[in-house]
């Protein structure tokens, strides 16, 4: 019983986040947990990422939301444009809007986090 709890706790987690995405409530996380929440949701789903590259530049870059961790989460990016396999940013990255995440799902383009 205390394992169905969980699952249903999680669930009604990755909804209500679902939910704020699709009807695009301008609600910024306020916390590292609420934003890690919210990317163990999508994980192994396409994404873009634009990032803060420094001196008024930015850096885009495509792939998929490999894995979360504690203080990072890990996208795998399209080989076919970058130099490198994969890539780290930090949940504070995002508080801070370092980073910005664009979640793909198929044609339509739902915005995580800004």
């Amino acid at each position: 019983m205390f394992i169905v709890k969980i699952i249903y706790w999680l669930t009604n987690i990755c909804l209500y986040s679902t939910l704020i995405i699709k009807w695009g409530v301008s609600e910024m996380p306020k916390t590292l947990a609420d934003i890690k929440k919210s990317l163990d949701c999508h994980l192994g789903k396409r994404l873009q990422l634009k990032a803060n590259g420094g001196r008024k530049k930015t850096i885009e870059r495509a792939g998929i939301l490999r894995e979360t961790y504690h203080a990072v989460f890990v996208v795998d990016l399209d080989q076919d444009e970058n130099a490198f396999e994969r890539v780290s940013y930090s949940y504070t990255d995002i508080l801070t809007e370092a980073v910005e995440i664009t979640i793909v799902d198929g044609m339509q383009e739902l915005v995580v986090v800004k």
